[in-house]
């Protein structure tokens, strides 16, 4: 199905569906044929010299790539990640038609000066140091021209009329080749398209930008390739974004004729100041080092990602799910990351270095005339000079004023460019004139953060805690204070000063002819931040993205920090001394490096450590007002604090910078002696700025004086400490503390000191405040009182539990009455029923006599119990039918009989002759044998997993994918299953079916055959859960945006919710509680939504920080619902009233369901097409399942040998059967 362009050298048959080949005609661009996947292509020639180039081909296909293979079968490729398995350059990797007249494409190579020009210009903006002399030998120009996405449309439905319009740009001399993609403003109006596989299922898969290499042995599990993006944010960036200076232009250094150990980005250089380059033409990059290192396909390293080169997936960078603009946006300062396969980050790598080890063998790498990227290696091709258009970038006309000064802030004038518009602030105002702020006024800035850090060896995570800053933009100093970050992070914390020192650069005293940080950037930015701290090599990564301006001009900022900092101990402080940084500036990004030390202090002690930091903060310029900007400032910084505050939990840093010239020799204007530290105020005294150069000395708290002579002041020695009984007080410079006697230790406060006995935990000596223990459960925390949880069956705050009646919710069969009891509850059967009380039936009774058994039984009595062999008795069969054959006694002679037992005309006979009679009832039916495209499930716990048109067994060992066992469960031929769910206590499988538009089951008993349950009234049913307590099962349906349940057999069915859903997906139900959850991914405001499983007391649970919340389940172990994000990447646990959420993992790839079991989730992937584990704890990829017959994956669940459920009683329970695997549900625990 994939006609794409041919072009080059002679070209192979094409297969099947395979348009012809197209090759380079003499006059104007090549057109491939229109439709859903088509192809064309051209051909390159040699060069005379240097010898060892060789001719190569490419080929343009429909769905936005190009190669130097024959493309596969459009299923390998439209829908996976990256790598693929054969070579592509990707500007817009997607299901793309062009039938029905929507959209073409057009390629072409061309020599033309004016196209070669255009491409040089773009490629040295890229590349300023290394390319700055490249001028193309030819150019071979794809356009993608109003191309639309792939639809199945009902008969005169018209297709959607969002088009895409972008291009891909290879350019080329003797040594180097680059690739150019260009997305003009507006070019891109959809950013994915639907599998054809998701038939009614709602679902978009994210296009693909980058390149793969696709040479090795297995292209799904390794190889070398670049992911520039592959999510909704990251593709929402393209036209906005650049790596070269202008807006939608995005340049890579691909080929070399020398050793390119990866797909090089623009905008790296320079980023680095005193960082070597290598030579301009040369371009030969040194591996660092000599010892090569592999990196094996490894599935338990998973979780580093597999996207390129670190790119706006890379767990360090896109904890928030913002696109990381500071990474290959623009000016990056930041070492590339290397993923090969299933390995691990390397390590952090300069621009101008090489990772050690290589993904091919080293000795090919370094081979004169060989490189990784020879797919596009250079070369000069002999073809006629083409004389069609240049490529342009913009499709649209030029912004004016006139059009578009609403961009401009109130406070600011538009002013029209050759290119385009640009915003100034009014004079008395400073901004980037699309957001303005008055000069001199004091500014408040709010935020939030969140951290995952490893402090020492010690883990510690905050969420969404409190930033405030108060800047003062008459001098330009910043107070900054974040609160409620745990004491020990918040220490370590402590020598990163850049955190504040955002605020100090972007608020910085401007210097006349200088700009600080918000003058140039505004409101909305990002800057990523890289810290390597000195001697242990610890790194942690920061990322601030500021949101725009709020009410009263208050600027809203989200900061995430990850990674690893040094323990610092409690009684230590931290110093930084004054420091001057250079900032390095183009027209969307300012970046900056240094090497920063910081001294530790504790008493007499003093320790200097060191850090290396490197910035760059990225942002939307106006390209068109050129040369105002000058190309390298200083910041100065003349005083830097940082402090921890215990009692109040927050950790502050302020000072005050000035921006102005990178040269020392530069006249500068006199500074207020505070600022520069050239006052006569005591080391112990504050300097308070006055009017002009004058200032006042204030002695800090614990000195008393003038401040130019402050005194230390004595507080044991006055009576000022607040230390308690049996402490002895010691004074300190400034402070005192408080040290208690022997057999005593500090209280929380740091001043009272209470016996070591209570030490003790309260929770092992009864002491805790907690309720008894058949209530409730008493928690330790280190250091405080214990905190009490009211154990499951009750209700209350743990110091008072009561209760809950379950059977105020009727969890019990109709035909059984509840029975509630401490902490728990039980289901018993009515009289004349017989069961578990969850399902109750009929009890057997006598059947009464049927005719022929009456009349055998008169006939007998009539003769006297004993007839003689020639008399004639009715034969009846156990169910009390007449047999089809009746006879007079052991005489032969014979009739046939119908059911009520009278004689068939014509059927007597005579001895040895017995007539042929046909039963007189139907027969009793029979299970057949077991399908042949059905295979029984063995022993254990496994996993089934909804693929298509079947249903697959995977099982497990412990937690272990048993790969080599899996099989298919049961084959459904036109059946697209989504849903699936397990029924423990019938041994029952049940799945929604979209394709037939249906719920089914079938047992996993040999020789079941499957039932539909339901079968109207649905139109996309998707999310399924089955209650194995009610005998209920519950099902999201997306089409009709709709919430049901029924009984498990299809009765008293009834909706649940039909209003404010939009798309549900997935459901999950907590049995033993009686709580219902499901997801709905509404794009606009997507949520988790909870209620009662009768439709009681429904509520909103999570509807912040996620994007597609495709899979969902509840966890009968942890009691923790969890949830898998294909828009956010993440999976996520929350508690069930929605507290305690926590991220697990953060760069999943395309999740679509989820399942939990033991310690480890199970998760099918449309990207990767298989069943990926991951491990609860640590958040690590563990292990994962690729079917050999590739196609989507929908639901997945898992199938216990017994019925999951809470704590075993302890005491037989009257009110449950025996051996029922319920016992342990009712009991909740």
């Amino acid at each position: 199905r994939v006609p794409a362009v041919t072009a080059g050298l002679p070209a192979p048959s094409p297969p099947d569906g395979v348009g012809a080949a197209w090759p380079l005609g003499d006059g104007g661009p090549q057109v491939p044929a229109s439709g859903d996947s088509q192809r064309g292509g051209t051909r390159g020639g040699a060069p005379a010299a240097p010898r060892h180039l060789a001719p190569f081909s490419l080929q343009v296909g429909t769905n936005g790539v190009i190669s130097t293979q024959d493309f596969p079968g459009e299923p390998q490729y439209v829908d996976d990640d990256f790598p693929t398995d054969f070579p592509v350059v990707a500007p817009f990797l997607a299901d793309l038609d062009t039938s029905g007249g929507r959209g073409d494409i057009h390629y072409r190579h061309d020599t033309s000066p004016a196209v070669l020009n255009q491409a040089a210009g773009y490629v040295q903006a890229g590349f300023p140091r290394t390319a700055g002399s490249f001028v193309p030998a030819g150019v071979f120009v794809a356009t993608w021209e109003d191309v639309g996405a792939y639809q199945e449309l009902a008969p005169g439905a018209e297709p959607s009329a969002q088009l895409n319009t972008f291009q891909a740009v290879i350019a080329y001399d003797e040594e180097d080749t680059y690739a150019i993609f260009l997305y003009p403003e507006g070019g891109l109006q959809f950013l994915g398209t639907r599998p054809k596989e998701s038939y009614n299922v709602q679902l978009e898969l994210p296009a693909r930008v980058g390149f793969s290499r696709g040479d090795s042995d297995d292209g799904r599990r390794e190889g070398l390739f670049y992911s520039v993006a592959s999510t909704e944010q990251a593709l929402r960036h393209l036209e906005r974004g650049s790596n070269a200076g202008v807006p939608g232009v995005w340049v890579f250094h691909v080929g070399s004729s020398g050793p390119l150990e990866h797909v090089e980005p623009g905008g790296g250089e320079g980023a680095s100041p005193g960082t070597p380059q290598s030579p301009a033409r040369s371009r030969r990059l040194q591996p660092d080092g000599d010892t090569p290192q592999s990196y094996p396909a490894n599935p338990a390293s998973y979780s580093s990602g597999h996207h390129g080169v670190g790119v706006e997936e890379d767990v360090h960078f896109n904890a928030d799910g913002e696109w990381p603009r500071g990474l290959f946006a623009a000016g990056l300062p930041f070492p590339e990351r290397q993923r090969i396969g299933f390995a691990p980050p390397a390590r952090s790598w300069s621009p101008n270095r090489v990772p050690r080890g290589c993904s091919w063998p080293c000795s090919e790498l370094r081979a004169p005339g060989r490189e990784p990227w020879g797919w596009l290696r250079p070369h000069v091709p002999k073809l006629p000079p083409r004389l069609s258009p240049v490529f342009t970038y913009s499709a649209g006309s030029k912004e004016t004023c006139a059009r578009h000064h609403g961009r401009c802030s109130p406070h600011a004038f538009c002013t029209d460019y050759a290119t385009g518009l640009c915003c100034h602030c009014q004079a008395s105002y400073y901004g980037n004139g699309r957001q303005c702020l008055p000069e001199g006024a004091v500014h408040r800035l709010n935020g939030k953060v969140s951290g995952s850090l490893e402090v020492g060896r010690m883990p510690v995570r905050f969420q969404d805690v409190d930033l405030h800053a108060y800047i003062v933009g008459s001098d330009g100093r910043a107070y900054t204070a974040i609160s409620g970050v745990p004491a020990p992070a918040a220490r370590a914390l402590l020598p990163l000063l850049p955190l504040g020192g955002l605020f100090g650069w972007l608020f910085a005293l401007e210097e006349p002819g200088y700009e600080n940080g918000f003058s140039i950037t505004g409101a909305e930015f990002t800057q990523n931040l890289e810290v390597t701290f000195y001697p242990g090599e610890e790194q942690v990564h920061i990322t601030q993205t500021a949101e725009g301006l709020g009410p009263d001009n208050y600027l809203s900022l989200k900061t995430h920090i990850q990674g690893q900092v040094p323990f610092i101990p409690e009684n230590f402080t931290v110093h930084v001394g004054p420091y001057k940084e250079l900032y390095h500036y183009s027209s969307s990004a300012v970046t900056s490096s240094a090497h920063r030390d910081y001294v530790l202090t504790s008493g007499a002690t003093n320790q200097t450590l060191s850090y290396r930091l490197r910035q760059n903060i990225t942002f939307s310029g106006c390209p068109h007002a050129r040369g105002r900007l000058p190309p390298l400032q200083r910041l100065s910084v003349a005083r830097a604090f940082a402090l921890y505050d215990g009692q109040e939990q927050a950790l502050r840093y302020a000072l005050a910078g000035r921006i102005g010239s990178a040269h020392d020799d530069a006249e500068t204007p006199p500074v207020n002696p505070c600022h520069d530290g050239t006052h006569t105020c005591e080391a112990t005294a504050r300097c308070q700025p006055g009017t002009g150069l004058g200032y006042t000395c204030e002695c800090a708290d614990g000195y008393r004086g003038d401040g130019r002579g402050c005194q230390d002041v004595d507080e044991c020695g006055e009576g000022l400490s607040q230390c308690g009984p049996f402490s002895v007080c010691l004074n300190a410079p400034g402070s005192y503390r408080c040290e208690c006697r022997s057999g005593y230790r500090l209280a929380e406060d740091g001043h009272a000191c209470v016996p070591l006995a209570l030490l003790a935990d309260p929770c092992e000596d009864g002491s805790h405040p907690c309720a008894p223990g058949d209530r409730a459960r008493c928690l330790p925390r280190a250091g405080g009182l214990p905190a009490c949880e009211c154990l499951p069956g009750y209700t209350g705050d743990g110091h008072d539990c009561t209760d809950v009646d379950e059977c105020a919710e009727n969890p019990c069969h109709p035909a059984a009455a509840c029975y509630n009891t401490p902490g728990s509850f039980s289901c018993r059967c009515q009289p004349g029923y017989e069961g578990d009380g969850f399902q109750c039936t009929h009890e057997p009774t006598e059947r009464p006599p049927s005719m022929c058994e009456r009349w055998r039984q008169s006939l007998l009595e009539h003769y006297g119990g004993s007839p003689r062999g020639d008399q004639y008795v009715p034969q009846c069969d156990a169910g009390g039918h007449f047999t089809p054959l009746q006879c007079h006694g052991d005489s032969g002679y014979c009739w046939c009989v119908d059911e009520s037992g009278r004689e068939i005309q014509g059927t007597r006979s005579e001895p040895g002759s017995p007539p042929p009679c046909l039963p007189s009832v139907a027969p009793p039916s029979v299970r057949p044998s077991p399908r042949p495209d059905v295979s029984p499930p063995g022993t254990g716990t496994f996993l089934l997993y909804a693929q298509g048109q079947q249903i697959g067994y995977l099982p497990l060992n412990g937690t272990r994918l048993q790969k080599e066992e899996a099989k298919t469960l049961l084959s459904l031929h036109g059946s697209i299953v989504v849903g699936i769910d397990y029924d423990c206590r019938e041994r029952t499988v049940y799945w929604t079916d979209v394709a037939g538009r249906t719920i089914s089951r079938a047992s996993l008993e040999p020789g079941a055959e499957p039932e539909t349950v339901i079968s109207s009234g649905l139109l996309s049913p998707e999310g399924l859960a089955v209650d194995h307590l009610r005998r209920a099962m519950f099902w999201t349906d997306s089409g009709l945006d709709k919430i049901e349940r029924a009984r498990l057999d299809g009765s008293e069915r009834r909706v649940l919710f039909d209003t404010e859903l939009v798309n549900p997906r997935a459901i999950a139900v907590d049995p033993v509680r009686g709580n219902l959850y499901w997801t709905d991914w509404n794009r606009e405001a997507p949520k988790i939504e909870t209620a009662t499983v009768n439709g009681a007391n429904r509520r909103v649970l999570v509807n912040k920080d996620i994007g597609l919340p495709n899979g969902l389940t509840f966890d009968p172990f942890s009691k923790l619902l969890c949830w898998a994000d294909a828009g956010t990447k993440n999976l996520e646990c929350t508690f069930p009233d929605g507290a305690g959420r926590r991220i697990i993992q953060n760069n999943l790839n395309y999740p679509f369901s989820i399942i939990s079991y033991a310690d480890h989730f199970y998760h099918t992937d449309w990207r990767r097409d298989g069943v990926i584990a991951v491990n609860k704890e640590t958040g690590s990829f563990t292990d994962e399942y690729l079917p050999e017959h590739r196609s989507h994956l929908y639901g997945i669940t898992a199938v216990y040998p017994y019925c999951p459920g809470g704590k075993t009683p302890t005491k037989p329970n009257p009110f449950l059967l025996p051996g029922s695997c319920y016992t342990a549900d009712v009991l909740k625990g």
